[in-house]
């Protein structure tokens, strides 16, 4: 089964610390896991960033929220136990805890109505919780970002579709400069473009010392770019006697194309479709403008580390 929504997690933490025992996040993360019958690739599941197990952060989340609300209590760092209010809780044997169910504490409220930026002056909870919440804070704000970065993609390959080829030629050097690759600008700007030579567009240095060759080439197509082209590229790179090639397309790569790259064991040979692409371009500030920046920290542990 997949993992349940954030909310689901939240009684049965409680209950996890009903013993009155202190236990850790990572104890919980376990149990949890076990409780809800996950599969290891549920486990592994990872957020948007692919920086952290989602399943890790629903549990601090969940541990959050009820420390919040007061249900449990914060005794060292990544350690929970329950408090005399969560006890009751488990008493009252409700069916669900939720966000509904925690705003009825007064701390629990303030806290989640300024996670959603719409608290009150005098930090009660705004009016129309929203209780149907099924991802922690950051989720939220990572499915977000890579729904923004998205967009911003389909718009890059939209402005390339529409400019002329030429362009096209240019915004490869400048990507592929931004990289690294290519030496100076101008050495660079000079390759790209001038051989024209059996599928060969241009060459770039693989570094700013010029040790190595990468031979480029650029499509600026609509349709899929099947086999054949891939198979001419390489051809063109075996009468160069090379054995590196980039090969740059607005479009998309046939599933043949690949499995033949793939299947080439003395050369290596990168294919770049169009939503890789705008994705580098992002990466490298190629193309774009940054409009603004939102850093999310968290707490050095190393500070508070015992001398």
């Amino acid at each position: 089964m997949a993992i349940p929504d954030f909310q689901s997690f939240m009684l049965p933490l409680l209950k996890l610390a009903e013993d009155g025992e202190e236990h850790t996040t990572s104890e919980a993360v376990e149990k949890l896991a076990d409780y809800f019958g996950l599969s290891e690739a549920d486990r592994d599941e990872l957020l948007p960033s692919g920086k952290q197990r989602k399943l890790d952060n629903r549990v601090s989340w969940t541990k959050t929220y009820l420390q919040k609300a007061g249900l449990l209590s914060n005794p060292g760092r990544s350690r929970f136990g329950i408090t005399d209010e969560g006890k009751k809780v488990l008493r009252d044997n409700p069916p669900r805890i939720d966000i509904k169910f925690l705003n009825q504490y007064h701390g629990f409220a303030a806290f989640h109505a300024n996670t959603r930026g719409n608290g009150k002056a005098d930090g009660s909870p705004p009016e129309g919780i929203d209780d149907k919440v099924t991802q922690t804070p950051q989720e939220i704000l990572e499915t977000t970002y890579q729904g923004l970065r998205q967009n911003l993609a389909d718009e890059l390959l939209a402005q390339i579709k529409a400019k002329p080829p030429r362009f096209f030629e240019t915004l490869v050097v400048d990507l592929v400069v931004a990289m690294g690759y290519g030496g100076s600008r101008i050495d660079a700007g000079q390759a790209v473009g001038q051989s024209g030579d059996g599928g060969i567009d241009g060459i770039i240095k693989e570094d700013k010392l010029g040790l190595d060759a990468i031979y480029l080439q650029a499509k600026r197509w609509e349709g899929v770019v099947g086999s054949p082209i891939v198979r001419e590229f390489t051809g063109a790179l075996m009468g160069k006697r090379a054995h590196k090639g980039i090969l740059i397309t607005t479009s998309t790569f046939s599933k043949e194309a690949r499995n033949f790259v793939n299947s080439i064991g003395n050369m290596n040979i990168i294919l770049i479709d169009g939503e890789q692409l705008a994705q580098l371009m992002i990466d490298h500030d190629v193309g774009v403008a940054e409009e603004s920046r939102y850093v999310v920290k968290k707490i050095d542990t190393d500070y508070f580390e015992d001398e």
